[in-house]
């Protein structure tokens, strides 16, 4: 037997999930905006060697952040799917119910503690 979540407990949470999608969105934009090869102005063959040192990490700086926010999109849209199908709150892998504190802490988690602890293993061995 599986238990569910009400609906009055869901939508709080989706509503949670997408407001952080939007704002995520926001700053993915104005994470573009900062990277410094995409200043039009640019010049390509930059003489300073120092200069071109600082786009270079100024670009890694941002192209990491965009990762990490495409990342966390993910599992908001995964998270928003789940909710959809009735399956929020289970785990991907045991079909269990995930722990409530979890869910507070993380509300994109897919997985219980222990499916999630199986598979950092996996990943570390």
């Amino acid at each position: 037997m599986t238990v569910k979540f009400p609906l009055n407990i869901l939508r709080p949470i989706q509503a949670y999930l997408k407001d952080r999608e939007q704002k995520l969105k926001k700053r993915k934009k104005s994470l573009e905006k900062e990277d410094p090869y995409s200043d039009k102005n640019r010049v390509i063959d930059n003489a300073a060697s120092d200069a071109e040192a600082a786009e270079g990490a100024g670009h890694e700086r941002v192209s990491v952040l965009k990762k990490e926010i495409d990342k966390s999109l993910i599992n908001i849209r995964k998270a928003l799917t789940r909710i959809k199908l009735g399956k929020y709150g289970l785990c991907s892998q045991c079909g269990q119910m995930i722990n409530t504190e979890r869910l507070a802490l993380d509300p994109t988690a897919s997985k219980c503690v222990d499916c999630a602890k199986k598979e950092k293993k996996k990943v570390t061995s």
